[in-house]
């Protein structure tokens, strides 16, 4: 089972809404924060930052060689046992919450054609009937 948290808007020329760091980002990004705040969504960011892997490149297709490869845009999801990880996901989450910012999660054990992996995430294109 993989786990995604999104927020209701859409990935620009897609179906599927932006992950819940799109928030965190844009609230980051906000010059009325309070002190607390914004520290607290600073060592949020930071930890995901230090502990999560963010993969620069993604190919569907390794048949065309690496300097023709297809990439494509992928969806990231967490691995459901990837405990520490979705444990500050819900800090997260509880943050944003508090600045009105909505989050909904999505659970799936098809989440596309996996074009990454690591310990703790997979990043897969969908297929027609993931839910995103």
């Amino acid at each position: 089972m993989f786990i995604r948290f999104v927020r209701p808007r859409r990935l620009a020329g897609t179906s599927a809404r932006e992950g819940f760091f799109c928030s965190a980002y844009e609230l980051r990004r906000n010059r009325f924060l309070d002190d607390v705040t914004s520290e607290r969504l600073d060592e949020a960011l930071s930890w995901f930052s230090t502990n999560l892997t963010i993969p620069k490149k993604f190919s569907r297709s390794r048949s065309k060689g690496r300097d023709n490869a297809e990439f494509t845009q992928g969806l990231s999801w967490f691995k459901e046992d990837a405990t520490p990880v979705i444990t500050r996901a819900f800090d997260l989450i509880a943050l944003l919450k508090e600045h009105d910012c909505q989050t909904e999660i999505i659970r799936t054990d098809r989440v596309g054609y996996i074009l990454y992996e690591d310990d703790d995430q997979v990043v897969a294109e969908p297929f027609a009937d993931t839910p995103v």
